[in-house]
């Protein structure tokens, strides 16, 4: 398991996907795949730094894990801020024309259609949210 803690800022998006490309390439994971694991971090990432600490902010780790039999990966994002379960989230209406939809909630809805798996539990004072995806 490889492991990335810095401040929760939309600034540092680069450097999380960075270290999620370095794993990624280095497992020769196709790039569709690669692609969609990148935008599911920049989403849950964005979210942790818009919201999890306002107005204040705080620190995130991304940890990074790959299972060789199964060839998943397992992205976990872990912060100290606010509890916030993604998963309590109701799919937002996409039949809906754009002008009449409720604001938010798309990112996480793609995460969700885009991954194997999202788990999330609050444990410590931590959210703690892991998304798979098999490569």
């Amino acid at each position: 398991m490889k492991e990335l803690t810095l401040k929760a800022a939309i600034e540092n998006i680069p450097q999380v996907t960075a270290f999620l490309d370095e794993q990624l390439e280095a497992l020769d994971c196709p790039m569709k795949a690669q692609m969609q694991l990148d935008v599911a971090l920049d989403e849950l990432f964005s979210n942790i730094a818009y919201y999890a600490y306002a107005p204040e902010t705080g620190e995130a780790t991304v940890r990074f894990a790959f299972d060789e039999i199964t060839r998943t990966v397992a992205l976990t994002l872990i912060d100290n801020g606010v509890p916030f379960d993604p998963l309590a989230k109701e799919d937002p209406d996409i039949t809906l024309p754009a002008a009449e939809r409720s604001v938010g909630g798309l990112g996480i809805f793609l995460v969700r259609k885009t991954m194997d798996s999202m788990d999330y539990r609050y444990e410590n004072g931590k959210n703690i949210l892991t998304i798979q995806k098999r490569i």
